[in-house]
């Protein structure tokens, strides 16, 4: 259901179930949580891609195996679910330091646009379509969606999206911020590898620091936000490999600009 693969320093997480359109069930859910958290403890990877089968990128929640919990359901197992979010990375393993990136191949739809949203950069082929349909269904989003659509493109779009309940393009998404960028469908893939060699080149301790930093400060008043930037930007910058990684910028000698590991970039 769920395809895990592990190639220079990248990890692949594909959604299997195209005769579903990749909607999650339980046990896809369970599946993911246990690839993120291999993800986030290996070292041996610093960015994941993930991605869909066929033309849907994720359909959000299998409702024929997720919905019928809810109607009657108590306090106690509306409350413990919200630890537990839609495949881990929505809630509960959100906070994962490593980058990660949604390759969106077609459809992104409620739980699956939750997904896409859960994404640190999210790259879109020309295909993709978003959408948030559970005002359909007679619900709304529970995992994500309302503030993550809000941080990403404010009020108005989510307003939008989750009123109307109607679909939208992959250019009017990265014209409301959606998504980084769109790209043909073939080129969909090493677009995204891409995007990873770039993070790959850089020092992994401050790219997880500025991913942190970004992540604390949604929400916060101005002062707070700029008082977190110092504090995380400066005690990065003051480890002891910092003047070594300088002394290679200033030597010009910083071949591909890499941080750790070179990725095979042009070296500029």
């Amino acid at each position: 259901m769920v395809d895990y693969d592990k190639r220079d320093r990248i990890a692949y997480i594909t959604l299997n179930r195209p005769q579903a359109k990749n909607a999650i069930n339980p046990e896809t859910h369970k599946q993911l949580w246990e690839i993120w958290q291999d993800f986030r403890d290996d070292d041996s990877v610093e960015v994941a891609i993930m991605t869909g089968t066929d033309d849907a990128f994720c359909a959000g929640a299998d409702l024929k195996s997720y919905m019928t919990r809810w109607p009657g359901a108590s306090p106690e197992e509306v409350r413990a679910n919200v630890a537990d979010g839609l495949g881990g990375l929505t809630q509960g393993l959100h906070r994962i330091p490593k980058p990660t990136i949604a390759a969106v191949n077609g459809w992104a739809l409620a739980g699956g646009l939750e997904t896409a949203l859960a994404c640190d950069i999210r790259i879109a082929s020309e295909r993709a379509m978003f959408g948030s349909f559970e005002s359909r269904r007679g619900f709304h989003h529970g995992d994500g969606g309302i503030p993550r659509l809000v941080n990403s493109a404010g009020v108005s779009v989510a307003m939008y999206m989750l009123l109307t309940a109607e679909p939208i393009s992959a250019d009017l998404a990265f014209q409301w911020g959606l998504v980084a960028a769109v790209v043909p469908h073939d080129d969909l893939m090493s677009h995204a590898e891409l995007v990873a060699r770039q993070i790959m080149r850089n020092d992994p301790v401050a790219v997880r620091s500025a991913k942190e930093t970004i992540l604390d400060m949604i929400g916060r008043d101005l002062d707070d936000q700029l008082r977190l930037e110092a504090m995380n930007g400066y005690s990065v910058a003051s480890r002891t490999s910092v003047p070594e990684r300088l002394k290679r910028f200033y030597d010009k000698t910083d071949r591909g600009r890499y941080g750790t590991h070179r990725t095979g970039l042009s070296e500029e």
